[in-house]
């Protein structure tokens, strides 16, 4: 079966604050997980720390999630499948998670990422952009804000 992926050299994964099944990061990992597969990653990764904050939250191991996505399954596919494998969580777990995400700023973080951040951000990111919550590194970077 093919499976369809974006050519991370040249085009960037989904936001992390897009979700899929419900879940915020969760769209991006795909994103990332498929061009691995096909190796079209660029200098992107599957299985950084940020896919594993959602498999960690969501109890879903890298290894199913690549095997998943190697079945040439959709976004839908894919999605449902999370939803399976979370319907312990409820709805309130899933917002309040997905919502912390969204808003975590770079203090709250482990100070190993702050530390990896604090250098990381002047670096890649344009001169004089502030960034007030996690996901703007991502967004900034990648032109989407």
């Amino acid at each position: 079966m093919s499976i369809q992926s974006l050519d991370l050299s040249k085009e960037f994964p989904r936001s992390p604050r897009t979700t899929l099944g419900g879940f915020v990061i969760a769209g991006r990992t795909l994103d990332k997980c498929r061009a691995v597969l096909n190796g079209t990653a660029g200098e992107y990764h599957f299985d950084c720390p940020l896919d594993n904050v959602f498999f960690d939250f969501a109890g879903i191991s890298a290894e199913a999630f690549k095997e998943k996505a190697a079945s040439g399954a959709d976004d839908a596919a894919i999605a449902a499948w999370i939803q399976e494998l979370t319907s312990s969580l409820t709805t309130e777990q899933i917002v309040q998670w997905n919502n912390d995400l969204r808003c975590k700023r770079v203090s709250e973080m482990p100070i190993e990422l702050q530390v990896f951040l604090e250098s990381y951000i002047p670096e890649n990111l344009p001169e004089g952009r502030v960034v007030y919550y996690w996901f703007d590194i991502y967004d900034i970077e990648e032109g989407r804000i």
